[in-house]
């Protein structure tokens, strides 16, 4: 039906090795997924944050590499776009999907927790508490049984989940928090006379210190109290401090909470 000429021309798109679409097709990370998924070798399952966006829990953008598993003596050769891991799955960790393989909502959890720093697994599987594709018991209990390399950072990541989060980098700016000590309140409403101010990010309530994560592009919109100088201003007539975290700031994590602790008065 197409000719190789056809193939190279302007017409479709190469997603990967033998699998195309139409040129004006949205190139999305699903759609790398079920390209993948086609083509790889028989018994690679796709798992981690591709399975989560698969599942509908937005953690890759079109250009991040698609995660798999791959059977120890399946032959894959390194291609680009692929980041793989080595490993046995059993029948019960995966589905057939897209004329492959997708990992089961725990697997896929197990996936986005082993070795991985500590905010990151924890931010994912927020992610992943929230939307209800996996409860948190469960997975603290397929945790338990298992011995995997890095499985206790795994189940000290269950620990500190609280899907109350309402973003990834709310969830690493709480982790950093709690790791150096600190005991934030997830998504507390601020209040005045008049009624509810705002819901704030994260706060110390004990401090009166309101911590707001001030997102970059691809986190939307800055917050609601950066946006709204009347409410910033009935918040600090009660007292209350406000640190607005941006997303550079958040990478320096030793800088972040220096700025947040210079923030909690003495």
């Amino acid at each position: 039906m197409l000719t190789r000429a056809q193939l190279r021309g302007t017409a479709v798109h190469r997603l990967c090795r033998d699998i195309y679409t139409l040129s004006s097709t949205q190139v999305t990370h699903e759609l790398r997924c079920r390209a993948l998924a086609m083509a790889l070798p028989q018994g690679t399952v796709i798992t981690g944050r591709s399975a989560a966006t698969v599942r509908g829990v937005r953690l890759c953008w079109p250009e991040d590499d698609v995660q798999v598993l791959a059977p120890l003596e399946a032959r894959l050769g390194r291609r680009s776009g692929l980041d793989v891991r080595r490993t046995d799955v059993a029948p019960d960790e995966w589905e057939p999907w897209s004329g492959g393989r997708i990992a089961t909502p725990l697997r896929m959890a197990l996936d986005l927790l082993l070795a991985r720093p500590l905010p990151d697994a924890v931010a994912d599987l927020d992610a992943v508490l929230r939307a209800g594709k996996v409860d948190r018991d469960t997975v603290a209990r397929m945790l338990a049984e298992r011995s995997d390399n890095g499985i206790v950072v795994a189940r000290r990541a269950v620990e500190l989940t609280d899907p109350r989060a309402e973003s990834l980098p709310e969830s690493k700016l709480r982790v950093h928090l709690v790791l150096d000590g600190l005991d934030p309140v997830p998504q507390y409403w601020l209040e005045d006379r008049a009624g509810r101010i705002a819901r704030v990010d994260l706060t110390l309530p004990e401090h009166k210190l309101a911590i707001e994560y001030d997102g970059d592009w691809r986190d939307g919109e800055s917050s609601a109290l950066n946006r709204d100088r009347d409410r910033l201003n009935r918040v600090q007539s009660l007292n209350w401090r406000v640190v607005f975290v941006t997303a550079p700031l958040l990478r320096n994590a030793p800088k972040m909470l220096q700025t947040v602790r210079a923030a909690i008065p003495s």
